[in-house]
């Protein structure tokens, strides 16, 4: 060590004192002196000088352990330091590429470097009278390890591989112990040097020497193994022959070892046995003539890699039986896919070498999870090659049945071509073709913006640019022959798209055939208003009123390009609607179907229409069963029946959390949806504030509260324990209700109540100050009695309201609309469930939540009576919620249940999806 020049440390010990201690100084020259505070090493040199410390350790334990100092072991003396292997080992290991000088039985080697590489051994071998000599040429070399990891050798040390340094250890560990350093085999061992020594040593050393005086005593010739296969009946035969020149031998035969003129043939035992055991490896068992392969399973392992390494160390040879058994794996799958003349996709799918009809077995096997197929001819499929997965998961997908798989040509519907096309795409299935024209209907459905449509020229000016991406969405829809869901946010203008379509349709087509609109009856007029307003050329009418009316109204229907009526309408009137050929049927809040097997369902799902399309803001409200039902209107068996559908998506998606079928929902639903928010369109809306505040109850309205809540919990535990949870649904939900009603106003239901109601108090603030600050207020409560109250007070400060609920009249809410959005009243009081939807109220700016609904989603909807195209004013929303009860649990659980909306509908994977039906445990926390 040093600093301009290399000092030797004399004592190592007392440079490890120095080391380890800063403050002490080592002197190694006049003009080098060692201070641990100034100088330091490499980090290279560290590990060195760790296992040095290391030494000094071990002497000072075994100076602990033994008193007697003459018999202390010692791993440093002066500059000398004595290791164990494992500390050799470590050492050397740091010393790579560096110069070393090594001391070698007394002999100094300079400028040794360690390499990592074999030793470049020399054997010879000749004969002294009756017995053969082993020796090895040049110098033998020095283990510096026990175990052989590390040799000295002509001047270098060499980390050998493991296979030359396990296999020259014996022999070296021999010569050690030879008095002359050779190793001697008397002539009984003859053979015993032919095919085990010699064969041995070749594999160790390039240069092993047998003296001219052996030439004819030994049979030297390279290894040549043959193979040979052949099928017999249900298994397989090998037969093997080792060949050495013109000598073949039997591996089950032994004593096979001398040629005829007597010399002895040196076999190559090592590759031998090599070759041997990788067919007791590949699971062949012995034969009367070689070895042979019982079962099916070993057998398809051999042929897919097991055969291959024998190939790499023997010469393999089949019958033609044998090589009728192939492995089919990731290769030779060929499927088309084309859109024909009659507007179906036709598919066919094959694989190379199969016969189709074994196809319909194959998948069965595949969806039994095993991982091949045996063919009839003994061939194999192997189910888990990607590219048959993939196959297999799009005919799922496609409900293709076994059966059919078969068919040289299967007819699926067109509403499933960009699914496929996705797919192909993302599942990189070159293998699969498509015709020209399967390649334009999908070009024609991810272009929407380049088909050549034109808006009518009415509307051009009034539609905003994501409205007309909307229109020609569903212009494109119709031309492919597709239905779809617009699922724009609320107050986007999905009326509006829905009218520019249809009066788009009128314009480019003589042909008089009316398209049909259905919707809550709330809205019936507001739809014919909004067609008077924007497209007064199409002639519209309305179906209502009693069946007298309904009757003459219905025998103009052929005169008018427009139809509207309600869903409760169209149960009563619908053997007369079957009749009749609609070119296109629009549901608006097409939700009303979401029960599938409801009365509004089953009529709707009656009508007959050359298009069919959905309008709603909430596609799903509460499960995917409701997405499904609307899909089964615009686009019937596209998402299978209910019961495929549940199995495939909704019970792995919901129960399981499965986001693979969550994606695969996504992409099959993907091209049919449009839904636009209004964060997408900011542009063109006004910002919204939300906010909630939380209200503490009066003293008495708490008081109420937990009473009823400890009686409904004792209440509902009996009710559970004596029907089960189920059958007291019903009972959780009246309780429920109650409770929500003690949060807004213990008077809705108490006579003579008069402990007040924390929410009305602070409405009273939230009105006094907003009605001053000039805002026009829209308050929502699902209770009507609650709302009832609100007027009450209302009336009291002589504060002018409008009033709507359940009991509201169509034709007087169309007037109330109007009237408060020209400016009359100040206060809207609506009941959640009447005025949630249908209704555009742009006059209000503020929206109360009085009380929280169970789903986020309808809440949102009431909120954009007002938030929505039209209005000019930030819009403020505030919820109300009575502090630590079970309106804030109701709150958390409207933010869960939003995720279910967002996953399927925004393409996206949501983390879980929220049951609409809790379970006990969730009634239960509700109590908590």
């Amino acid at each position: 060590m040093g600093e301009d020049k290399q000092y030797v440390v004399k004592n190592i010990k007392e440079f490890l004192i120095c080391y380890n201690k800063s403050f002490e100084l080592m002197e190694f020259g006049k003009k080098f002196t060692y201070n641990p505070c100034l100088h330091s090493f490499r980090d290279e040199d560290l590990n060195i000088i760790e296992i040095f410390k290391e030494a000094g350790e071990l002497q000072s334990l075994a100076g602990a352990a033994n008193t007697y100092k003459s018999n202390q072991v010692k791993f440093l003396s002066g500059k000398k330091a004595y290791f164990t292997d494992s500390m050799i080992k470590r050492l050397l290991k740091c010393l790579y590429n560096r110069d070393l000088s090594v001391v070698i039985k007394g002999e100094t080697f300079t400028n040794v470097h360690i390499e990592k590489e074999s030793m470049p051994l020399e054997f010879n071998i000749n004969r002294e009278d009756n017995k053969f000599i082993l020796e090895q040429k040049n110098n033998m070399p020095v283990s510096i390890t026990s175990d052989g990891e590390f040799f000295f050798y002509e001047g270098k040390i060499y980390e050998p591989p493991v296979t030359q340094r396990d296999t020259y250890m014996p022999f070296y560990n021999r010569f050690k112990d030879e008095k002359n350093g050779c190793i001697e085999f008397y002539e009984e061992e003859k053979d015993d040097v032919a095919s085990f020594v010699l064969p041995t040593l070749n594999k160790i050393s390039s240069k092993v020497d047998i003296d001219m005086s052996l030439k004819n005593e030994f049979y030297v010739k390279e290894l040549k193994a043959i193979v040979y296969f052949e099928k017999k009946s249900e298994n397989v035969e090998a037969l093997i022959t080792f060949k050495y020149g013109d000598i073949e031998i039997n591996p089950f035969n032994s004593k096979e070892n001398k040629v005829q003129d007597g010399r002895a043939l040196i076999r190559d035992m090592d590759k031998e046995m090599s070759i041997i055991n990788q067919f007791n490896q590949s699971g062949f068992v012995r034969s009367d003539n070689g070895f042979e392969m019982l079962d099916e399973e070993k057998l398809l392992e051999f042929l897919v890699s097991g055969l291959e390494k024998l190939q790499q160390m023997a010469d393999v040879y089949y019958s033609e039986e044998f090589k009728k058994i192939s492995v089919h794996g990731n290769t030779g799958y060929k499927s088309n896919i084309r859109l024909n003349k009659d507007n179906l996709l036709e598919f066919n799918f094959s694989i190379e070498g199969v016969d189709n009809i074994e196809l319909k077995n194959i998948f069965a096997s595949l969806r039994e999870k095993r991982k091949y197929h045996r063919l009839k001819n003994g061939s194999f499929v192997l189910l888990e090659s990607n590219n048959l997965l993939k196959v297999a998961e799009m005919i799922e997908y496609l409900n293709i049945k076994d059966k059919d798989i078969s068919k040289n040509k299967i007819l699926l519907s067109k509403y499933n071509a960009l699914y496929i096309e996705e797919k192909l795409k993302r599942e990189q299935m070159d293998f699969v073709d498509t015709n020209k024209k399967f390649k334009e209907l999908v070009y024609d459905l991810k272009n929407t913006n380049e088909l050549k449509v034109i808006v009518p020229s009415s509307l051009d000016s009034i539609m905003r640019d994501y409205q007309k991406t909307g229109f020609k969405w569903l212009k494109t829809l119709a031309k492919c022959g597709f239905g779809g869901i617009l699922a724009d946010e609320m107050g986007l203008g999905k009326t509006l798209q829905a009218i520019a379509f249809i009066l788009s349709e009128v314009e480019e087509n003589d042909i008089k055939q009316p398209t049909l609109v259905v919707c809550p009856t709330s809205v019936v007029y507001n739809w014919k208003d909004e067609i008077e307003k924007f497209a007064p050329s199409l002639n519209c009418i309305v179906i209502s009123g009693n069946i007298r009316q309904r009757e003459e109204q219905k025998q103009n229907i052929g005169d008018n390009d427009v139809v509207i009526t309600s869903y409760s309408l169209i149960r009563r009137d619908l053997e007369e609607y079957k009749k009749i050929q609609f070119r296109y049927c629009f549901l608006d809040e097409a939700q009303f179907i979401k029960n599938f097997n409801s009365q509004n369902s089953a009529a709707v799902k009656s009508l007959n229409a050359l298009g069919k399309f959905a309008l709603t803001g909430t596609p799903i409200e509460n499960s995917l069963t409701e997405l499904w039902s609307i899909f089964d209107f615009i686009m019937p068996g596209y998402m299978l029946n209910h019961s495929a559908f549940s199995k495939k998506y909704e019970a792995p998606i919901v129960k399981d959390g499965n986001t693979n079928a969550l994606k695969e929902l996504n992409n099959h639903v993907k091209p049919f949806i449009l839904r636009r928010t209004k964060v997408e369109v900011a542009k063109d809306l006004p910002p919204k504030i939300e906010h909630r505040i939380s209200v503490e109850m009066t003293e008495e309205q708490k008081k109420i509260y937990l009473a009823y809540l400890k009686d409904a919990k004792g209440e509902l535990e009996e009710d559970v324990r004596e029907k089960g949870f189920n059958k007291s649904k019903f009972k959780v939900l009246s309780i429920l209700t109650r409770l929500r009603q003690i949060c807004c106003d213990p008077s809705t239901f108490i006579e003579n109540y008069n402990g007040g109601s924390g929410k009305m108090e602070a409405l009273d603030e939230i009105l006094d100050n907003g009605l001053e600050e000039g805002h026009r207020i829209l308050i929502f409560s699902q209770f009507t009695r609650v709302l009832k109250n609100i007027a009450s007070r209302l009336d009291t400060k002589d504060i002018n309201y409008m009033y709507l609920d359940g009991s509201t009249k169509s034709e007087k809410r169309v007037k109330m609309v109007k009237d408060f959005n020209e400016g009359e009243s100040q206060v809207f009081l609506i009941s959640l469930k009447a005025g949630g939807t249908g209704i555009n109220l742009t006059g209000a700016d503020m929206v109360i939540h009085f009380d929280p609904w169970w789903n986020p989603a309808v809440e949102a909807q009431a909120t954009d009576r007002a938030h929505r195209i039209g209005q000019k004013k930030t819009v403020e929303v505030i919820k109300l919620i009575a502090r630590g009860t079970i309106e804030e649990k109701i709150f958390k659980l409207q933010q869960k249940k939003k995720e279910v909306t967002d996953s399927v509908i925004n393409d996206e994977t949501g983390a879980e999806l929220f049951l609409s039906q809790m379970s006990q445990n969730d009634i239960e926390d509700l109590f908590v």
